[in-house]
């Protein structure tokens, strides 16, 4: 049995902004209260992000770091990707171009806890190979 923790992968919604960055942070406060959280924000929605969500993520990684947990991001849009190069906010974080190798690249445990985010999308689990039934981001 492992120690680890599992790896919560958030989907972000299309747009982490002023207008949307209170409610998104009251949604995902809960992940950085336990010790040494493991987090993914998958961008894969992300449409548009301003300075808003830059500090939004710069928040939730002082909450990680202060519980000696790990935030990584993955699937950055290009728009997404500019704003946090030119930010310089990218040098902060752990990039990856898919969620399946943001997870795998923490110390290779491939279990994902189920995360529903208010849109009803769904993360299912993944197995001890890496990849999870009925779910094509996951799937050879």
């Amino acid at each position: 049995m492992s120690s680890q923790k599992p790896v919560v992968v958030q989907r972000l919604p299309g747009q982490v902004n002023l207008g949307h960055v209170q409610r998104l942070m009251q949604e995902i406060a809960p992940l950085f209260k336990e010790d040494r959280p493991r987090v993914v924000f998958d961008f894969s929605q992300v449409c548009q992000i301003d300075s808003a969500g830059v500090d939004m993520l710069l928040r939730c990684v002082e909450e990680t770091a202060k519980r000696d947990g790990d935030l990584k991001l993955a699937a950055v849009p290009p728009g997404a990707a500019v704003l946090l190069e030119l930010t310089r906010v990218d040098r902060i974080f752990e990039i990856f171009d898919t969620v399946e190798q943001a997870v795998d690249s923490f110390d290779g445990l491939f279990h994902v806890q189920a995360q529903e985010d208010k849109g009803g999308d769904y993360f299912p689990s993944v197995g001890t190979n890496g990849h999870a039934a009925g779910h094509s981001r996951f799937t050879s």
